[in-house]
């Protein structure tokens, strides 16, 4: 389970932090709210633990505001506030639970643990996989009554399986669920715990349990009878005590003393405040620092068991309040804080002082040389201007019409006839560029395999997708046999359908993916690029690897090769250099070597290669094995950063990619724009030509933006109908005027709605430059907004800047 803690108090943040990683759970800290937003809006997350006064944005609003877009993720709020009042407003704005400072552990826990029940479908704390259990509430593993020593981490990944036992999950989806943020470990992190974790069921009897899906990561096995969760707890009590390494108590002790000065700070605050009291003159700021310095007390010091000077800060806090203050008031002030020093120096049964005493609470919780570049030359392009063409070839008119305004949507051209002979007619006259066939047409007695035996045999091929009612087998086998790209059975969504014809179509459009090629033989070199150069890559080669480092930052490539013997560093040092660093998980890694020798092959893949090819070089199946592994990054990574609309960047994937294009501008101290766009009345073109209308609206709008920005800028969408662009390394000028040349082509384009209608749609836009607007993600963006809400104010259909 995966928390993210947002609390301002650092003390009672790292307290949190420890009790919770040593109950198995993988915790994130953000110190104020605007931190904890940029968390959750980037990360995945269980449950967020929420403190409700915070800075920049505080606990009320952030339930708000994470509920307004849709996020379910559980959301339990602590706070120092315990009126009836302030619970209501919290729980009425979306918080799943509220505990009250200060909180007891075993409480805190008990309702994290209920929480976690009820945003699960389970119903019973084991997990059964044939004669496999987990206990969830002792953290026990039996298999056939044998006792299995799992470390916390390969119980986690037990855990993770054996609850999504339908699920694939990849390396950098296990890293996610399992490694916190403060942690740096790489894909080799996770291949040792799978092997260990495979080796230790083995060595216990467990059959496979833990498959590898090439090329997309692991799962569970399915076995006869499925990992399931029980409906009832029968026979718990009787299964033997296979017990996961137990966690070592609670050390509050250790973390009060090390945190004890900052309270100290806090009280000697309030004894300024009564200092400055005494003499008549309290300014009123140091009023209010008083007051939170007593809030932040009362809400903290229960939580590290001094339960007593958590009562009378409460009380010094109420004091404060009082308005006015006077000389009334500084007596009973003084006793208070007097008491709070007696109070914190005075060991209470479960306070850490005890602890250090030697004594045991009653119930104390469990814990656990240069490179160079080659060009890309021009290939085959789909561009804006020549949009896809697709014939249907189906007579079900409900069918067509679903399919051709998705597909217009799509910024298809589509044709559609009603039989095979027309569909000849048609391919003669204007060829598609793809056909969608159904197989068996009424009324006609040529089947269409027929058909889909001449389209597959043109040069070049023209590549089709079958759609048929009735699918056998057999059909499907003919269909793979004759070459068929795609096969559905009805009936069928749309959306479902054009997904699969624009991967199909993906290899039209030039790659363009950049290639680094680390080799210290210059002429093998030559032969890669005469071999990969005319297949439109960008390829950049390197013959020195002592340069590597430099030069992959700089390049930033899609695939990586790399010679395992090389003088110096070898290409195994270099590859456990590349999976060591966290920005490189998910690179695609190619070997090349003349050795093939089964203890080099083992050595290359246990360092964390994806691929090898053996020397000398076979030129197809290096192509063939370089375009595999770039299309299966790409379709994961599309999966996780790609808008399945508008096929640019997701928001998520947007954050990321800011962030890291500003620590490269900071770094070579360059110039970075980030603009943020605005579809103008869009809330009318989808009341008016409905939302197959806007969508083609957005998806013309990102094609024109990717089109005039070229492919080094970011472009992404980041809700709605709100873009952002990221142009690092470019002048204000020269965003202004590339923006402006977008917005005018795009003011004077006309859709088509389904209805025939013709209308248009114009954007406005708001321009930050970093540093001079801001130096990070929520400056630049405030900037940004500021002048896009300028564009908006004077008009519309229009960019300012910041």
């Amino acid at each position: 389970m995966k928390i993210l803690l947002i609390e301002d108090d650092q003390s009672v943040g790292e307290m949190l932090k420890q009790v919770l990683t040593t109950q198995h759970y993988l915790v994130d800290v953000a110190t104020d709210g605007q931190a904890g937003w940029e968390l959750a809006e980037t990360f995945e997350y269980d449950l967020i633990l929420l403190d409700l006064i915070l800075p920049k944005l505080d606990g009320i609003a952030f339930c708000q505001q994470r509920r307004s877009q849709g996020d379910t993720t559980l959301i339990l709020l602590l706070t120092a506030q315990d009126t009836s009042s302030n619970k209501v407003l919290g729980l009425d704005a979306g918080a799943d639970d509220y505990v009250v400072k200060p909180f007891n552990i075993n409480e805190l826990l008990a309702r994290i643990r209920a929480l976690r029940r009820r945003g699960s479908s389970a119903s019973s704390p084991i997990l059964v996989w044939q004669d496999l259990h987990l206990d969830l509430k002792s953290w026990e593993v039996t298999y056939g009554g044998q006792l299995l020593n799992l470390t916390a981490k390969e119980y986690a990944l037990l855990e993770l399986f054996l609850r999504n036992h339908h699920r694939v999950f990849s390396q950098s989806a296990l890293l996610d669920h399992l490694w916190s943020l403060n942690e740096f470990p790489t894909e080799n992190a996770v291949r040792d715990h799978i092997k260990s974790l495979r080796r230790k069921l083995k060595q216990a009897g467990v059959p496979s349990l833990i498959e590898t899906v090439y090329g997309l990561g692991y799962r569970v096995k399915t076995p006869d009878t499925e990992a399931k969760e029980p409906e009832t707890e029968t026979g718990e009590a009787n299964l033997p005590a296979a017990m996961v390494s137990l966690p070592p108590p609670i050390d509050l002790a250790e973390i009060w003393e090390r945190v004890k000065p900052q309270y100290v700070d806090r009280i000697a605050v309030i004894e300024q405040a009564i200092v400055t009291l005494q003499t008549g003159i309290l300014d009123e700021s140091l009023r209010h620092q008083s007051q939170r310095e007593a809030h932040t007390l009362a809400g903290s010091l229960g939580s590290f068991g001094f339960e007593a000077a958590s009562q009378l800060a409460q009380k010094i806090e109420q004091r404060l309040k009082v308005n006015p203050l006077n000389e009334r008031d500084i007596e009973p002030l003084l006793q208070l804080v007097d008491s709070l020093h007696h109070a914190l120096a005075t060991p209470e049964e479960s306070s850490p002082a005890s602890l250090l005493n030697g004594e045991k609470p009653s119930s104390q919780p469990q814990i656990l040389e240069q490179p160079f570049h080659v060009g890309s030359p021009q290939g085959t392009r789909l561009s804006l201007g020549r949009s896809i063409r697709l014939l249907i070839v189906e007579d079900d008119p409900a069918l067509v019409e679903r399919l051709s305004i998705a597909a217009n949507a799509w910024g298809m051209e589509v044709q559609t006839v009603t039989n095979f002979a027309h569909a000849r007619k048609s391919i003669d006259a204007a060829p598609p560029d793809i056909v969608l066939l159904n197989l068996n047409l009424p009324g006609s007695s040529e089947s269409g395999l027929t058909l889909l035996t001449e389209l597959t045999a043109t040069q070049p091929p023209i590549p089709v997708v079958v759609l048929t009612a009735e699918a056998s087998f057999a059909d499907r086998v003919n269909v793979a046999r004759l070459r068929g790209r795609g096969f559905f059975q009805k009936p069928i969504a749309p959306t479902q359908v054009l997904e699969a014809i624009t991967h199909i179509l993906r290899p039209l459009v030039p790659l363009q993916s950049k290639l680094l090629i680390v080799d210290d033989d210059l002429p093998l070199l030559e032969m890669l690029c005469e071999v990969l150069e005319p297949w439109g890559f960008q390829l950049t080669v390197l013959s020195d690897p002592h340069q590597f480092w430099m030069t992959l930052e700089q390049v930033v490539p899609d695939l990586l090769i790399l010679d395992v013997e090389m003088p110096g560093i070898n290409g195994i040092d270099l590859c456990h250099v590349v999976r060591n660093d966290a920005r490189w998980h998910n690179l695609p890694l190619l070997f090349l070597s003349a050795q093939t020798d089964p203890a080099t092959i083992q050595q290359v893949f246990m360092a964390g290669a994806d691929d090898y090819v053996s020397k000398p070089i076979v030129a197809a199946e290096l192509i063939a094995r370089v375009l595999n592994r770039l299309e299966r990054s790409q379709a994961l990574r599309k999966l996780a950063d790609i808008d399945a609309l508008t096929q640019v960047a997701n928001r998520r994937k947007a954050v990321y990619e800011l962030n890291r294009l500003l620590q490269v501008a900071g770094h070579y101290q360059q110039p970075l724009c980030f603009a943020l766009l605005d579809l103008d009345h869009f809330k009318q073109v989808n009341d008016q030509h409905g939302h197959a209308g806007g969508d083609k609206v957005l998806v013309y709008l990102s094609e024109l933006l990717k089109q005039y920005l070229g492919s080094e800028n970011i472009v992404a969408r980041w809700g709605g109908e709100e873009f952002v662009v990221i142009l690092p390394g470019v002048a204000q000028e020269e965003v202004m005027r590339r923006l402006t040349e977008v917005r005018e082509i795009f003011h004077h384009h006309q859709f088509l709605d389904s209805r025939q209608q013709v209308f248009g749609v114009s954007f406005s836009g708001g321009i930050a430059m970093f540093p001079v607007h801001g130096i990070d993600l929520q400056t630049l963006y405030q900037a940004a907004d500021s002048a896009l809400f300028r564009a908006k104010a004077v008009g519309r259909n229009r960019i300012c800047e910041a």
